[in-house]
C-alpha cells in the first residue's frame, strides 16, 4: 500500500506507518496511518495483512482485513472488519467530515471476496464514548461493484458544487469502466449525482491514486486522465452535471503540477 492521493482536507496528515500509540494494540498497520487533528478522529488505518484477496491492484497482494479507527482524546481505537471475510483495499482511510454534522467520519474501500470493491463511510453517529451506542458504525455504503476483483480509486471528498454539501468523488473500475462517480450521502445511503465515463485516475498495479482533488481559487475541481492517458483533465461538478476542461497532455509532472495548481 503507498500513500493516498491529496484529499480535500489541508490538516489531514498522512504519515508513513509508524504505530498509532494512544492505546492501540498494534504497532504494525497495513500502509500509513492517516491523521487529522482537531477532527474528531486523532488517526484511522488498516491492519491485519493477509494475502487472501490477491487481485493486486495497488502493487501487491497485501491488504488490511481490519479497519482501525482511535478516536479524538481516548485511550482506545475502535476496530472493524471487513465484509464477510474480505479485505480494505485501499491505499489508505480518508478522515472528512461527510455527514455536515461537525463530526468527522472515515472513507474506506472494501472489497468482497465475491462481489469486488464497495465505498463505505463509517463514523459515531452519537459521538464516541462508552456503550454499544457509542460504538463505531457503518453510516452508508454503495453496492458492491458485483464481482471479484474489481475496483474504485476514490478521488476526494468536498463540497463540489458549493451547495453546502459533501461530495466523495472516486472512479470506478479506472483499468475497465473507466467512469467517475460522484456521489452523497443522504440519509443512509450514498446517492449518485453524476458520472462521467472516459476518465481514470490509477494505473494497474501502481501504488498511488493520480490526481485528486485542487482549488486554485475558482472552486474544487476533480484533476484526472482521459481513459487512454493521454490528456489530462480537470473535472467540475456544474448544475448536476460533470464538465470535463483538457489541461493538455497527461505526464505524471503534469499532474502533480496541476493537482498544487502549480501548472
Amino acid at each position: 500500500m503507498a500513500l493516498a492521493a491529496a484529499g480535500p482536507a489541508a490538516a489531514q496528515d498522512v504519515a508513513e506507518a509508524r504505530g498509532t500509540g494512544g492505546g492501540c494494540i498494534t504497532t504494525r498497520p497495513v500502509g500509513p496511518v492517516v491523521r487529522a487533528p482537531g477532527s474528531g478522529i486523532a488517526a484511522a488505518f488498516y491492519w491485519d495483512p493477509t494475502t487472501a484477496y490477491p487481485h493486486g491492484a495497488l502493487g501487491d497482494e497485501v491488504e488490511g482485513r481490519m479497519l482501525l479507527v482511535r478516536p479524538e482524546g481516548r485511550g482506545f481505537c475502535d476496530t472493524v472488519p471487513a465484509r464477510d471475510g474480505g479485505v480494505f483495499e485501499d491505499t489508505a482511510p480518508r478522515i472528512a467530515d461527510v455527514t455536515g454534522d461537525g463530526r468527522a467520519e472515515v472513507v474506506a474501500v472494501s472489497a468482497h471476496p465475491a462481489l469486488g470493491a464497495r465505498l463505505e463511510v463509517w463514523g459515531y453517529p452519537l459521538g464516541p464514548g462508552e456503550g454499544p451506542s457509542h460504538d463505531l458504525a457503518l453510516v452508508a455504503a454503495t453496492a458492491p461493484i458485483g464481482t471479484r476483483f474489481r475496483w474504485l480509486a476514490v478521488a476526494g471528498i468536498v463540497d463540489l458544487d458549493g451547495d453546502g454539501r459533501v461530495e466523495i468523488a472516486f472512479v470506478d473500475r479506472p483499468h475497465l469502466a473507466r467512469t467517475l462517480r460522484v456521489v452523497r450521502l443522504e440519509g443512509s445511503r450514498l446517492r449518485e449525482v453524476a458520472a462521467l465515463e472516459g476518465v481514470t485516475n490509477h494505473r494497474f498495479g501502481a501504488p498511488d491514486i493520480s490526481g485528486g482533488i485542487r482549488d486554485c481559487g475558482t472552486g474544487p475541481e476533480v484533476v484526472l486522465a482521459s481513459g487512454d492517458w493521454s490528456r489530462l483533465l480537470a473535472v467540475r461538478l456544474v448544475g448536476g452535471a460533470l464538465l470535463a476542461r483538457d489541461l493538455g497532455p497527461w505526464s505524471r509532472e503534469a499532474a502533480d503540477a496541476a493537482s498544487a495548481c502549480t501548472g
